[in-house]
């Protein structure tokens, strides 16, 4: 079968390499070009292709811009592969309800993964993925509304923190310590509800009872029975568990 594919980027040199990595792919037909979101929109509802390559980042329409007007409107959306040359984007969401994302500048080799990708999930659909892509955006708005500092009271005081200034979290009881640069912060909550707080681009559990934010890990070691232990910036050592491990190092080399 032919895979009828539309590549949406801003970027003329970049739908240019897109276009040339698939023309030695015999089942991937162009059935178009877009160069920002609004003509995407129009070319999405007029082609209705297999698949898209979308950019996140584009002039009048971003491409989460693309994919919620399609869906708001109920049109049929076509599996989607994003291409951004930034990592922050909704990491989770993507990982879990995207087919793929290529991190520009990406090579062949990635390239060819993600087509072998495509291509089985394609093959396997008989309809279309709207309750992956309706589940993505959902999750994309929750990521989006989390604030970007938290306010909580200490000793009589209101104290506004911004999540960056957060270096990792630890489960004490019925409160949670903050670790900052500026000393450590108790608060009478629990982990899961500041979990909910934090940008999951950011933020995740090494254990039951820590949270780390991954701009702080220095580097990740081997321990006993399949957990490691994770280095902070600062020397601080926290245990991974083996329940999380698979998930940090997905997130780690994404980062690299």
């Amino acid at each position: 079968m032919s895979i009828r594919t539309l590549i949406v980027d801003d970027e003329a040199h970049a739908r240019a390499r897109i276009r040339q990595l698939l023309k030695d792919e015999a089942d991937f037909t162009v059935v178009g070009e877009c160069a920002n979101g609004r003509l995407a929109v129009d070319a999405l509802r007029r082609e209705k292709p297999d698949l898209v390559f979308l950019d996140v980042q584009m002039p009048r329409l971003t491409g989460f811009d693309v994919c919620a007007e399609l869906s708001a409107a109920s049109d049929a959306m076509p599996f989607v592969i994003f291409c951004t040359a930034y990592d922050q984007y909704a990491l989770k969401a993507f990982e879990v309800h995207a087919i793929d994302y290529l991190l520009k500048p990406f090579d062949r080799e990635r390239f060819r993964k993600t087509l072998d990708h495509a291509r089985a999930q394609v093959r396997r659909a008989a309809g279309a993925p709207e309750p992956q892509l309706a589940s993505f955006l959902a999750d994309l708005k929750a990521a989006q509304d989390r604030p970007a500092r938290l306010a909580f009271k200490s000793e009589g005081r209101v104290i506004f923190l911004r999540t960056e200034e957060i270096h990792w979290l630890e489960a004490e009881g019925n409160y949670v310590k903050l670790h900052t640069p500026a000393g450590a912060h108790l608060l009478r909550e629990t982990l899961s509800s500041l979990e909910e707080q934090l940008p999951t681009e950011r933020f995740m559990r090494l254990s039951r009872s820590v949270i780390v934010n991954l701009d702080r890990i220095k580097e990740v070691q081997p321990l006993f029975y399949g957990d490691q232990v994770v280095i902070l910036l600062d020397g601080t050592k926290l245990t991974l568990s083996r329940t999380h491990k698979d998930r940090l190092e997905k997130l780690l080399e994404r980062r690299t």
